[in-house]
């Protein structure tokens, strides 16, 4: 069997304030939900190793969050976090990937609309999120820091994204739209 490959990425979650960036990292890194809001100044970095499948590879990919103008400088993924319960959350993330592509380049998007067990409070629905998707030339997924839906999936697909783009010549399979 081949030697594992590992891939190291320096991804951004950004968005609004309050739309559960930290709640997602801390979700998928520590398995944990803390509904006591903190506001995160500046950056905060978490590193999680994952396995991920690339034919004729093995990868690990490790994740670094960080926020800030000054942190976007070698970002290789985004994952563009809007808040299901408040509309202009979705509707800024133009200027928050535009904002991190202006430094790093373009880069592979996974749209995250969090706190999906909040349905019955949604501003907006997957036609919004299709044509933001769209925008970004992304998939999209539906998450909740809180009950852990689909946390690790959006990371998932953001790393499938990024292998697939930091290494040519290997088909690696993306996750559809939820």
């Amino acid at each position: 069997m081949p030697e594992p490959y590992q891939l190291k990425s320096k991804i951004c979650l950004v968005g609004e304030r309050g739309v559960g960036k930290s709640s997602l990292i801390r979700r998928y890194v520590l398995d944990q939900f803390d509904d006591k809001y903190v506001r995160t100044l500046g950056a905060k970095v978490e590193k999680k190793t994952m396995r991920i499948d690339v034919p004729g590879r093995h990868a690990q990919v490790g994740f670094r969050q960080l926020l800030g103008d000054s942190f976007f400088n070698g970002a290789q993924g985004i994952l563009a976090v809007a808040d299901l319960t408040r509309r202009e959350t979705l509707l800024v993330l133009t200027g928050w990937v535009e904002a991190v592509e202006s430094v790093a380049g373009k880069v592979p998007v996974v749209l995250v609309a969090n706190k999906a067990d909040l349905t019955g409070q949604a501003q907006f629905g997957a036609a919004e999120l299709a044509e933001m998707a769209d925008t970004f030339g992304c998939t999209y997924v539906l998450t909740s820091a809180k009950n852990g839906q689909n946390v690790e999936d959006a990371f998932l697909r953001l790393a499938s994204h990024i292998a697939k783009a930091r290494l040519p010549g290997n088909q690696v399979p993306v996750a559809k739209p939820s």
